[in-house]
């Protein structure tokens, strides 16, 4: 199996996208229950070899990513979303580290969440086992091509992922080196398959394929979980958009606020976990001077009347700004009177992604921990940490903000499930 060529990756298909992308869907099965006897030795030896096969493709890669590049600003795509697609020899490497951090990690497929012996002597245990085939779908980030990919095969899975049209010779060229790589460690190809088509009916497919496929995990823009969402008839793990806040408590210290509030918005402006509402409580001293640097770094501000009054460069905020995921350099600025108005903009406006506070009263960083019912919840830190990397996972297949499953970043444990396993002696039920 390891030999056999994946036909749908050279050349185009004659048949449909739906026959296509059922095709696929089975070979992944067929290759996932190979992959799943596997032990944790042989799946990280082999995201070795392709972290070792990805970096011997370097230059390869960066000129696929170069055509990319040309074809979003000849497209008039946004800065920031350049920024998304962009690779570079810095940003390569940390790619093929990714995948050397996620060969470290424990396997989790196997391993006993419980057990309990019942009086009539049956022996029950619940194991973690891998979904099965996960289907994902994503925009832009070239870098979630090879985190996905690895995340799965290292739990277990098998993946089919469906990449977005702005990074399409990327992600070719980093799946072409995934699959160089698992073939030299004779694992079969097909555990990880690139939909060949930027045809939007694969999309769809995908989301029709009940029975073949075992979950869809979009990792994208508003509209693009939203029809997920809306049309899907396979179960699915949403990554919904990052409406995230930080409140700056009348207790923050001045220069960690402003240190904090700055990284948390422009350090990388287009990622989900940037900063796009900032809550000033009325009674911090420093508000003023927290405005102006942001404004300074070239950030885009709007507030409301309050705000407008602490900078000139401040412009008039509307009742959308408030729900907007900008991810470019804009931000938008509240006062408000205390941690319960902090709550409870927070409530109503969150997506549930990554919500933060700036304060040195334990008692407002406790409260706002707790109270706070986002899949993220910072203290005193940049919001720009949530990341599964940062966290500690290797990588992440998407942060999940619902409530079901897994919530925050999603990454070997996330991708699991559990079976429970029955040992007896013969008994019977009366």
């Amino acid at each position: 199996m390891a030999n056999r060529k994946d036909r749908r990756m050279t050349g185009e298909t004659t048949r449909s996208t739906s026959d296509c992308i059922a095709q696929m869907a089975r070979d992944a099965r067929e290759a996932q229950r190979e992959v799943a006897l596997l032990d944790d030795a042989a799946k990280s030896a082999a995201l070795r070899e392709i972290a070792n096969v990805l970096r011997a493709s370097g230059e390869a890669i960066l000129s696929a990513n170069a055509k990319d590049l040309a074809s979003g600003r000849d497209g008039g795509l946004a800065e920031a979303m350049l920024d998304r697609l962009a690779l570079d020899e810095g940003r390569l490497e940390g790619i093929a580290g990714a995948l050397e951090n996620v060969a470290q990690l424990p396997d989790p497929v196997g391993e006993v969440i419980s057990r309990d012996d019942r009086p009539n002597g049956l022996e029950l245990s619940r194991v973690r086992i891998p979904i099965g085939v996960i289907g994902i779908i994503y925009e832009s980030r070239p870098n979630v091509t090879i985190d996905a990919a690895a995340l799965c095969f290292k739990s277990g899975n098998a993946a089919i992922l469906r990449g977005g049209s702005e990074a399409v010779h990327s992600n070719r060229a980093l799946m072409q080196a995934f699959g160089e790589g698992l073939e030299k460690a004779g694992i079969p190809r097909q555990i990880v398959q690139l939909v060949p088509t930027q045809d939007r009916a694969a999309v769809g497919a995908m989301l029709q394929a009940s029975g073949l496929i075992d979950m869809i995990v979009p990792r994208g823009g508003k509209s693009l979980v939203e029809r997920v969402q809306r049309d899907a008839r396979v179960p699915v793990l949403a990554h919904l958009d990052g409406i995230c806040h930080t409140y700056v408590d009348r207790s923050a210290d001045p220069e960690t606020a402003k240190q904090v509030a700055v990284n948390a918005k422009m350090r990388r402006p287009g990622i989900c976990g940037a900063m796009e509402t900032l809550l000033i409580d009325s009674a911090y001293p420093a508000a003023a001077e927290l405005c102006t640097a942001l404004a300074d770094s070239g950030c885009e501000l709007v507030g409301d009347g309050r705000a407008r009054a602490l900078d000139p460069r401040i412009e008039e905020a509307n009742e959308e700004d408030w729900d907007t995921e900008y991810l470019a350099p804009k931000l938008s600025i509240a006062i408000v009177d205390g941690l319960d108005a902090a709550l409870g903009h927070i409530a109503r406006h969150s997506s549930g992604h990554t919500d933060a506070v700036i304060a040195t009263d334990e008692n407002v960083t406790e409260r706002f921990l707790s109270e706070v019912d986002s899949a993220i919840v910072m203290a005193n830190a940049s919001s720009q940490f949530a990341d599964g990397g940062e966290f500690g996972l290797g990588a992440e297949i998407g942060i999940a903000t619902g409530r079901l499953h897994a919530r925050g970043p999603v990454a070997l444990e996330g991708l699991t499930t559990y079976k429970w396993q029955v040992r007896g002696s013969g008994q019977t039920r009366s």
